[in-house]
This record gives C-alpha cells, structure tokens and sequence, in this order.
C-alpha cells in the first residue's frame, strides 16, 4: 500500500521535470546553434567595449550613486511580495467563506499588504524615487 502512494505522489511531479528537462535542452540548442551558426570574426573594432552605442570613456571603475542600488532594491523587495500574492491566492479562493481559516488568511494578507505600503511611503520619503 505504501509502494502504491508512493508512484502516485512521484507521478505528481513528472510535469515538473518535463519542463525542466525542456528548458535544459532548450538552452543547450541555443548555445550549440549560435556557436556553429553565428558569425566569429574579430577585430580591433568589433572587440572594444559597447556601452548603449557610445565609445567608452575613462574607467570602468566609476562610482555610482547610491540611489540606483536603492532603487533596484526597493524594486527587488516588491516584486518578491507579489510572487507571494500567487500562491495566498490560490490557496485563498479554496476556503470556505464565512470560516476561520478564510478570516485569518485574510487578515494576514492585509497585515502584509499593509506593511508594504508603509514601506513604499517612508521609501517615498526618504527620495529614492527621486533622480535629481
């Protein structure tokens, strides 16, 4: 009997190693074909730094503003809290209406959302979305 469950729950999975098993050969065609199909020449120009069609200037090793790793940051944590909305979702919508359970997850769920937009004002505040 527990042989049995067993193929089941790993039949579950098969979809999910199928994709991965898609997503593995196709990067290695990608990688095959650009090698044996794409150009390879190379030369004084073709080989010098491309930056946004400008010739690059001094050094790489120029410092930034910290507003820009703030910003990625700040970008970073709220696209992170949406893919946590996906799964609450799911799992949300399967709940009886009217029942503890549904209350609870809907109360945690706005303690989140809540918490994120305190962070997006004192964000705000503080001028990282400012470029001036």
């Amino acid at each position: 009997m527990f042989t049995n469950t067993l193929a089941v729950d790993l039949n579950l999975y098969i979809p999910i190693g199928l994709l991965v098993v898609m997503a593995l050969v196709f990067v290695v065609a990608n990688l095959a074909m650009t090698h044996l199909l794409g150009p390879s020449s190379s030369g004084p120009i073709k080989d010098t730094t491309y930056e946004s069609g400008m010739n690059p200037i001094g050094t790489a090793r120029k410092r930034f503003n910290v507003r820009f790793y703030i910003l990625a940051m700040t970008f970073l944590v709220f696209d992170v809290e949406i893919i946590f909305l996906y799964p609450w979702a799911v799992t949300f919508s399967k709940l009886t209406p009217q029942s503890p359970d549904a209350a609870l997850f809907l109360g945690r769920i706005m303690f989140f959302i809540a918490t994120s937009i305190i962070a997006y004002i004192y964000a705000w505040r503080k001028g990282v979305f400012r470029w001036d």
